[in-house]
């Protein structure tokens, strides 16, 4: 940052997926989630350094892998993405037929004349409506667009697939759909699905662990069983958002998020919970056993 600052985005972010496993990764805008996602595909921009190691199944470290390496044999091969803006890394002047059919002829290998019926099937796995195949991005709306980067992002069946915010502009039928979509993606051959979402409803029909992010942290990981229903989320800040939703409490977290470049000394959540004593508001809770909270 200038004059020689830095911001921490994430901070000590530990958890691992297994085959077949999803976990939601849920927090308000701005913690850090879509930080820590594109640290993983190398696609932080230039001034930012990663330290740590995020290792494959076959032991390859992603933060220590160059651009050589991530662009031919990690990206849309080893690890899927389905990008936050998708209209951002949508082509602009070619049609979504045209990106789709490249995608499938570089990832799996088929030519024409199969090409053509290849690229249709995979819009279908998005719910991508094949009218529009032969439409340029700018003409789109915000959630055909976003089914046309899920597309994509499903053609080369990524072992890890990162899908971040894949529900955005969908109604509520086709949220259901694409959360379904990612499931069997996740279940079929052992492949595995960090869900980046603030939708919670979604993250409930997906995932099997839920972890929650605050101020680039992780502040709580649990079985999606217990954190949705019994018993619940332990540390304050999740059950907040548990709190916030309509079907529930319907009631808002007070206050809002600390700039990540001036959090408090201790608990970054202490101004907004009701359970901060000075204990919290002079030292950092670590994640033990899942939950960094001191009064969890």
């Amino acid at each position: 940052m200038p004059a020689g600052r830095y911001v921490e985005a994430v901070t000590g972010a530990t958890f691992a997926l297994a085959p077949g496993e999803a976990l939601a990764l849920v927090g308000e805008s701005g913690c850090g989630k879509s930080v820590l996602a594109s640290a993983l595909l190398g696609l932080l921009p230039g001034n930012a350094e990663t330290a740590g190691s995020a290792r494959l199944a076959d032991g390859l470290d992603l933060l220590a892998a160059d651009e050589r390496t991530l662009a031919r044999t990690v990206r849309g091969r080893r690890v899927g993405l389905v990008p936050q803006s998708p209209a951002a890394h949508l082509t602009p002047v070619r049609t979504i037929r045209s990106q789709l059919e490249e995608t499938v002829r570089e990832l799996t290998g088929t030519r024409a004349p199969a090409l053509r019926a290849a690229a249709e099937a995979a819009a279908g796995r998005a719910a991508f409506p094949s009218s529009h195949l032969d439409r340029h991005p700018h003409e789109l709306s915000g959630g055909l667009a976003q089914r046309a980067a899920t597309a994509l992002a499903l053609v080369g069946d990524a072992p890890l697939l990162l899908a971040d915010e894949p529900t955005t502009g969908l109604d509520r039928d086709l949220v259901l759909r694409t959360a379904d979509e990612l499931r069997a993606h996740t279940r079929a051959d052992g492949r595995a699905l960090l869900l980046i979402t603030h939708d919670l409803a979604a993250a409930e029909r997906i995932a099997d662990t839920v972890a929650v992010m605050y101020a680039g942290r992780i502040v709580e990981t649990a079985p999606a069983g217990a954190f949705f229903a019994g018993p619940g989320p332990r540390h304050p800040y999740a059950r907040g958002l548990l709190d916030a939703l309509p079907e529930r409490a319907f009631t808002p977290v007070p206050g809002v998020p600390p700039e990540l470049g001036a959090l408090p000394p201790g608990c970054a959540f202490a101004p907004r919970c009701a359970s901060a004593d000075p204990l919290c508001r002079t030292r950092r809770p670590a994640l033990t056993e899942g939950v960094a909270c001191h009064h969890a």
